[in-house]
């Protein structure tokens, strides 16, 4: 009998040993808080310093321009919200495969007088250009797309649109969560005013993240009281959680390399087994992480494979974590045009550090034995 497989590491890692072991003092002796003036809280403020230098060291950034926060979603809502609070309503644009905690509060800026508008894609998951093109001639004043999409892992040219969008005066913000980790990534090299990483994407703990800000950016915070964060993000930092995701973030940096080129090989070992059992791959022409794998099979709804590989041992998902609980085919597939019917039968794989070469062997047979079943049961029902 076979340890069950976790095969979802878009949406969350296993705590990496080394960053337990540097959390554990902040969660016990050293317990102050960085805002006290005595030992513990010194103690604490280093701690702090230092996380801020190593993330900062990690991205490409200097370190007064980390801003910890308590994950993705809080700085992605933070830069969004934050800025549109300091500017005239105008043209908010935002890729049509973001993140809800991107489309949410670019949606919700359309109360306050914003007008929004979706960058259609490519059939690949691209940014289609020549749409861009268009909403950048429009003047917008805030421009957000996301590096690597969660659930196909297309990666989109950041350091090319963000230099369009600066050019036309807009303030570029990119969500990098999925793509810190997984490819070398410099916020310094990509050339915009904001960036997203977190945490427990990168084998840290939950509930740290970072909104990476160019300090000529005005932000107004989304939580006022203490004044920590240079004011932008007030209440005591959760001190364990920021040491674990600056180790972390040296960690995942130092075993890049490494990691990124066995996660490319078994990613195009499993693709080709499915291929080989029928499925249709998504973003496969299109330049994509090295450990994301986005499928469906025709006629085959994807909860119900999902449900029936977790019975078998496997955990995968139907798409993004942060969605699992809406109905609705991923948005990102249709925005690739996508039927409706294939989109619901989508099922993504995402590959982490611990991902055996057996593990992927053995999932492709269960997978195999699992779609005969549900075709049969299919047949027999008609």
């Amino acid at each position: 009998m076979f340890a069950p497989t976790y095969l979802d590491h878009n949406a969350t890692t296993p705590l990496d040993p080394r960053v337990r072991d540097a959390m554990l003092p902040y969660l016990d002796a050293r317990f102050g808080n960085p805002s006290s003036r005595h030992e513990y809280g010194r103690q604490a403020r280093a701690a702090v310093d230092r996380a801020r230098e190593q993330l900062a060291v990690a991205v490409g950034a200097h370190p007064t321009e980390v801003v910890f926060t308590s994950g993705g979603s809080e700085a992605n809502n933070l830069f969004i919200k934050g800025a549109a609070a300091l500017m005239k309503p105008g043209l908010v644009v935002v890729g049509a495969s973001e993140h809800p905690c991107v489309r949410e509060p670019a949606r919700q800026l359309e109360r306050s007088d914003w007008r929004r508008e979706l960058v259609p894609l490519d059939s690949q998951g691209r940014i289609r250009r020549d749409a861009f093109d268009a909403l950048m001639e429009q003047s917008p004043r805030l421009v957000s797309v996301m590096a690597a999409n969660n659930e196909t892992g297309v990666l989109q040219d950041i350091e090319s649109l963000a230099a369009q969008a600066r050019a036309s005066g807009a303030y570029f913000h990119t969500d990098a969560v999925q793509v810190f980790g997984k490819q070398p990534i410099s916020f310094r090299g990509l050339g915009v005013n904001a960036m997203t990483v977190s945490s427990h994407k990168i084998h840290g703990p939950l509930g740290a993240g970072a909104l990476v800000l160019d300090k000529r950016v005005d932000l107004a915070p989304l939580v006022a009281g203490g004044g920590q964060e240079r004011g932008l993000r007030s209440g005591t930092e959760n001190v364990a959680a920021i040491v674990g995701f600056g180790v972390a973030a040296e960690i995942a940096v130092a075993e890049l390399n490494g990691w990124t080129a066995r996660a490319g090989r078994q990613r195009d070992m499993l693709e080709s087994a499915l291929a080989r059992l029928g499925a249709r791959i998504f973003g496969a022409g299109a330049e994509r992480l090295p450990n994301t794998v986005f499928f469906a099979f025709e006629h085959i709804d994807g909860e119900t494979l999902v449900a029936k590989l977790d019975r078998a041992g496997f955990a995968v998902a139907s798409g993004s974590a942060c969605s699992s609980v809406d109905p609705r085919p991923s948005a990102t597939l249709l925005a690739m045009g996508v039927e409706d019917e294939v989109a619901r039968g989508a099922i993504r794989v995402s590959l982490g550090r611990d991902t055996q070469d057996e593990a992927l062997v053995r999932f492709v047979k269960t997978l195999d034995e699992t779609l005969q079943g549900l075709r049969t049961l299919s047949a027999v029902a008609v």
